[in-house]
């Protein structure tokens, strides 16, 4: 069963947000470990995937990351960490559009397109 993306996409900015308002000297350990995590997720899944594809990986378990970010940033909730690298790798996806996985609309003529395919104006 697919992993609902908008619950993946809600948590995730939520870890972003809480790493991003953590008050320095911990917040720059919490970046780096955010950092190594996301480099784990590229090594991982490649440089071509969707969100989709990133929230069912996310559903599958992150006791992987959550080791690699306790090795950063040891003695802090790393489930925030976790979050902000899975948020920042979701905006690489193939179909990340400003927050929320693009929906596809198929066109009878010309196969799957992606609603940012627009036609162009008429003047």
């Amino acid at each position: 069963m697919p992993y609902p993306v908008e619950n993946a996409l809600f948590q995730w900015r939520e870890g972003e947000r809480r790493v991003r308002d953590t008050d320095e000297p911990a917040r720059f350990q919490l970046e780096r470990a955010a950092d190594a995590v996301l480099e784990e997720l590229r090594r991982r899944l490649g440089s071509s995937f969707s969100v989709e594809e990133l929230a069912d990986f996310y559903a599958g378990g992150t006791d992987w990351a959550d080791e690699i970010a306790q090795r950063w940033a040891s003695g802090t909730d790393t489930t925030w960490v976790v979050d902000s690298a899975f948020h920042r790798y979701a905006r690489e996806a193939t179909n990340y559009a400003g927050g929320r996985a693009r929906e596809e609309i198929k066109r009878p003529d010309s196969g799957p397109a992606t609603a940012g395919d627009r036609p162009a104006r008429r003047s």
